[in-house]
Order: structure tokens, then C-alpha cells, then sequence
């Protein structure tokens, strides 16, 4: 009965590390998608904008993503759980479509007008700095630190370097500031969903979030005096439209939405350390454009900071993962080289 008793036990483990591991293969798959996507968007966002007014760009790429979503969402959930059924999910579903896309999206589609794809993504790696300074007074986690507040003068310093403003060119800093504003926009919505406790699936969230960011965005071309005279649809134009509109504009949300729940805002908002890697590779491969060595030492001084306002939680983290994870690796290795007896 023993051994018996035990071999289950020794089952029981192997499914429960499976689904671990399983898990965490989830995880990492939705944090790479999101920052290749988020990544990408700078680079499609600069390529589109000559054809396109800017809020109307925005517009209607999520007019694309809209009914990408109402497609997937009809096929993939149930009328039940399509439908809001708290205030939370109503909080949730307009802190996603108005904050997060709707917002976030219009000010960087505007502001990256003035500066390159690669400037642009790493002004919004401020995000993950801003993301638990505002979690500290909306989720009452935890106060900030001396650490932590070290930590967001440094993010501040750092985006000094990446601003670098030149008195001679100052039309070219315009899009700092807007994309600073589009940063703090994303944080607030992130933390705001957080905030909200939403019973609803982010797939729903967000199939019901889109179309609101594309009424709002809309709206906001024509408050501008925005025109559709004004679009050129070169086959530039078109398929920097369908790449924000689906694979950024709908693809990408979903699987950001997906890993807030999972893992949480602060943790969730770090891809946006990774997305300036792909939007300046994409932007000098795809555009011609170049990056500074001072672009990115601001970028590391973010970094930095980030290092600095989340190390508390990055060693929880750090302590609880590593150390089984580093085990697994190093077992598996040893089955490859054959160093195991078996």
C-alpha cells in the first residue's frame, strides 16, 4: 500500500509540475507576443502616418480591430460571458477601451510625428516605472520607498537623456511630452483594471474595449478638424494599416490583457523594457531611421530606475522561481549531454 500510496503521490507531483511548467511556457508566449506586436506598432505607426491624419489613423485602425475581436470573441465565449454583469466589468471595460487604447494610442500615434519609432517605444518604457507608482496609491500595495522614489527620479533623468532637447529643433520635442502623457495614460488604465476586480475574461474586456477606443478616437479626429480627403492609400499606407489594425490593434491587446491577469500590471507592463528593442531594429531595417548613444544611455538610466522602484518585488519573484526553475534547467541539461545516470 506504501509504495503504492507513494507512486501516486510521485503522479501527483509530475502532473502538478506539468502544469507548472505549462504554465510558465503560457506566460513567457503571451510577454514575447505582446512585445513583439507593441513593439512593431512604432515602426507601423511611423510608416502610416504620411498617408494618414494621425487620429484618424488610430481610428480606424481600431474600426479593423473591432470587428477582428467581435469575430474571435461570437466563436470563442458564450453570450453569458460576453455580457457584463457587474459594475467592476463596466469600470474595466471603460478603463480599457477609453485608458489603455482609446487614450495611450491617440497621443502616441500624434505625438510620434515629431520623433523616430525607436524614441518613441522607449518613452513608453516608463510605463513599467509608473506602473507601481500609481499601483501604490490606487491598489494600496505597498508606500513607495526612499529606493523607490530614487527609482522615479532616475526614470525622470533618464528621459532628460532620451528628450535631449535641442533649442534649435524644439518642433522635434514636441513628441516627448505627448508621449510621456501617453505613458502615464497607459499606467493609470493598467493599474485601473487592476483596480476594478473585473469578473469578466480580458478576451471580453477587450472585445468590448476596442470598439469604444474607436468611437473615442473618432470623435477626437473630428474635434480636430481631421479629414478622410486628407488619406493616400499607397500600398505603404495599407499595409501599415492592416499590421496596426490586426496584429497590433486586436492580436496584441488580447495577449496584454491575458497577462495582466495573470501575472499582474507591474510585472505585466516589464515588456515594455523589450518593445524598444524591436521598434528600432524594425525602424532601421524597415524605415532607415538611427539611434543615438545618448537615446540609449536614457534608456539604460530608465532601466535602472525601474531596477531600483521594483527590486523588493523582482527578489520576491527572484527567490521563489529562480531556484526551482535553475534546478529544472540544469537536470534537463544534464539528460542532454548524457551526464544522468539513468
Amino acid at each position: 500500500m506504501c509504495s503504492a500510496y507513494q507512486g501516486c503521490g510521485r503522479k501527483q507531483d509530475t502532473t502538478t509540475k506539468g502544469k507548472n511548467s505549462m504554465s510558465a511556457r503560457r506566460t513567457a508566449a503571451l510577454f514575447g507576443v505582446s512585445a513583439i506586436l507593441f513593439g512593431g506598432t512604432f515602426v507601423g505607426a511611423k510608416a502610416g502616418l504620411p498617408y494618414f491624419p494621425p487620429l484618424l489613423f488610430v481610428a480606424i485602425r481600431f474600426d479593423i480591430g473591432a470587428v477582428v475581436l467581435a469575430s474571435y470573441a461570437v466563436h470563442q465565449l458564450s453570450p453569458a460571458d460576453l455580457r457584463p454583469r457587474t459594475t467592476d466589468d463596466i469600470l474595466a471595460i471603460l478603463s480599457t477601451g477609453i485608458v489603455v487604447i482609446g487614450m495611450t494610442n491617440a497621443l502616441i500615434f500624434v505625438g510620434q510625428q515629431y520623433i523616430t519609432s525607436g524614441v518613441a517605444a522607449i518613452m513608453m518604457s516608463l510605463n513599467p516605472i509608473l506602473t507601481p507608482v500609481f499601483a501604490a496609491f490606487l491598489l494600496h500595495e505597498e508606500r513607495l520607498s526612499t529606493r523607490g522614489i530614487l527609482g522615479l527620479i532616475l526614470g525622470l533623468v533618464g528621459v532628460a537623456f532620451v528628450a535631449n532637447p535641442d533649442p534649435s529643433n524644439l518642433t522635434g520635442s514636441i513628441g516627448l511630452p505627448i508621449l510621456f502623457a501617453a505613458a502615464v495614460t497607459g499606467a493609470i488604465g493598467a493599474v485601473g483594471i487592476r483596480w476594478t476586480n473585473p469578473t469578466l475574461s480580458s478576451t471580453a474586456r477587450t472585445a468590448w474595449g476596442v470598439p469604444l477606443a474607436a468611437l473615442l478616437t473618432h470623435g477626437l479626429s473630428v474635434l480636430a478638424g481631421e479629414s478622410a480627403a486628407a488619406i493616400s492609400l499607397t500600398p505603404i499606407a495599407v499595409l501599415s494599416l492592416a499590421y496596426v489594425g490586426i496584429g497590433s490593434g486586436a492580436v496584441a491587446y488580447l495577449t496584454y490583457f491575458d497577462l495582466i491577469d495573470t501575472v499582474g500590471a507591474t510585472r505585466a507592463n516589464l515588456l515594455f523594457y523589450l518593445t524598444p528593442v524591436v521598434s528600432t531594429l524594425g525602424g532601421w531595417l524597415l524605415l532607415g531611421e538611427t539611434i543615438s548613444l545618448v537615446t540609449i544611455g536614457g534608456f539604460m538610466i530608465i532601466f535602472v530606475g525601474f531596477v531600483l522602484l521594483g527590486s523588493g518585488s523582482i527578489a520576491v519573484v527572484v527567490s521563489k522561481r529562480l531556484p526551482r526553475t535553475w534546478k529544472q534547467w540544469t537536470k534537463a541539461r544534464m539528460w542532454v549531454d548524457g551526464s544522468t545516470k539513468r
